[in-house]
């Protein structure tokens, strides 16, 4: 497995961790991202880092049936992890503004899933993918993620097995530092591209 050192080495070498003036899907202003899509980019990279989360998954879960993953960010890692462990993979879709399961995908009734995202930070699309599985009437074994950067008032956070925690400090736009004032903040990800 990689170490916490060598998982940073990855993200930074794929430039997936990114420096600067970011404002976040929840509103608030960092001065760090997580981009997974930067580090999918470079496949053998990539494949390193889920080599090593599906060796922890192995170590927490025996049978595992489907696992399921919120697009967009959730979909490429699901897959590689679901391709790992040898198990079905399926994802959800936004559709109005819900995470739902479409072309045909289903989750058996009693079936243990595990839900695999890219980056856990508020467990918003994780949490939801949650409510797919119980309407199901399967079996929510628990989360998985390259990154897990939520904090530990977070509900879910002894069901994450994670690649790497790495917190990232966050601000309100009433408390942003000084140093960050002057630079230019960018809204990144993809939760809220338009159709």
């Amino acid at each position: 497995m990689l170490s916490y050192n060598e998982s940073l080495k990855i993200l930074k070498e794929t430039e997936a961790l990114l420096e600067g003036h970011f404002i976040l899907s929840s509103g608030l202003h960092s001065n760090k991202y997580i981009q997974c899509a930067k580090l999918l980019s470079h496949p053998k990279k990539a494949e390193a880092i889920c080599i090593s989360l599906s060796e922890k998954i192995k170590k927490r879960y025996d049978k595992i049936d489907t696992i399921l993953s919120p697009a967009m960010g959730g979909v490429i890692i699901g897959y590689e992890i679901g391709r790992l462990l040898k198990t079905k993979t399926i994802f959800a879709e936004r559709v109005d503004g819900q995470l739902i399961l479409r072309r045909d995908f289903k989750i058996e009734k009693n079936s243990n899933v595990l839900i695999v995202e890219d980056v856990i930070t508020t467990g918003k699309s994780v949490l939801e993918c949650s409510n797919i599985v119980k309407k199901s009437k399967a079996n929510l074994l628990g989360y998985a993620c390259i990154i897990d950067r939520s904090d530990k008032n977070i509900s879910i956070k002894n069901k994450i097995v994670s690649q790497m925690e790495y917190l990232i400090e966050t601000f309100s736009s009433k408390n942003i530092p000084d140093n960050l004032k002057n630079v230019k903040a960018i809204k990144p990800g993809s939760r809220n591209l338009s159709k």
